[in-house]
């Protein structure tokens, strides 16, 4: 029994080796495809913008909404917590750091892996199961070109500047809400939002941004590129986009955090 148990558990990690060293080797191959598809201008250029435009325009509300809200909720817990031996500007400071370190770039990037990355993945994935891929491919069209990357270059574009409108707004909506719970003037908040300031807090919050874009793209438009077995196998890969994405999202965060901020 207990050989079998071994025998059991050695050919599943041998399995989940097999598998993860083949998902690698076709992601390395799907990556390459990409950049050989960079030179055809022509082709990837107009379909980026119209994707860059449905990016942007489709969820600035959305991002601008939930920044407010975690800009609001900072601020409120930061009064909660506050004793009267801080002094007031600390809480311009505690707000505006939080947002821009933390808060905007993650909870933005974590709400386009749901919206974005769910409907890149979708969309090739039916595209693959419905043979259009393959009808590029025989046409010898590269499907790369047409497809892959006008969606991963808009969101490298987009996805940062999303990510600088709603770092504003956490902060705005930080500065209107701590003035319901202390007496926090106006030049208290500035003054301790430009105390602590520096000017690598906003490069570190694009940054992070771009390499979020980075994985919410690439790995959605893997996993609709190789989607199977017809409208089950797009669902999965749906599901599997959005939670690999966001898994990868906080990862890159810890990653970048420590390479970027503890030096």
């Amino acid at each position: 029994m207990a050989d079998s148990t071994t025998l059991d558990l050695r050919q599943l990690t041998g399995r989940f080796v097999l598998d993860g060293a083949s998902q690698v080797g076709r992601l390395t191959y799907f990556v390459v495809d990409m950049i050989r598809g960079l030179g055809e201008v022509r082709i990837w250029w107009p379909r980026m913008m119209v994707e860059a435009w449905n990016i942007g325009a489709g969820s600035l509300f959305i991002v601008l909404l939930i920044s407010a809200f975690a800009g609001a909720v900072t601020a409120l817990q930061t009064g909660y917590q506050f004793t009267g031996s801080i002094p007031y500007y600390v809480v311009g400071t505690l707000v505006t750091s939080s947002i821009i370190l933390e808060l905007g770039p993650v909870l933005t990037a974590l709400i386009l892996a749901g919206r974005i990355g769910a409907r890149y993945a979708a969309e090739l994935g039916t595209m693959r199961v419905t043979e259009q891929i393959d009808a590029l491919e025989s046409l010898g069209r590269s499907p790369s070109s047409h497809l892959v990357i006008p969606r991963v270059l808009a969101g490298l574009l987009m996805i940062p500047a999303l990510t600088v409108f709603a770092n504003l707004a956490g902060v705005l909506a930080g500065w209107l809400s701590v003035k319901a719970v202390l007496p926090v003037t106006d030049a208290d908040f500035i003054y301790g939002a430009q105390y602590y300031w520096r000017p690598w807090d906003a490069w570190y919050s694009i940054i992070k941004a771009f390499f979020f874009a980075g994985s919410i793209t690439i790995i959605s438009c893997y996993m609709g590129f190789n989607t199977q077995q017809g409208a089950e196998g797009v669902g999965k890969s749906t599901t599997t986009a959005v939670v690999t994405s966001s898994v990868l999202i906080l990862v890159l965060d810890t990653v970048l955090t420590r390479l970027l901020l503890n030096q």
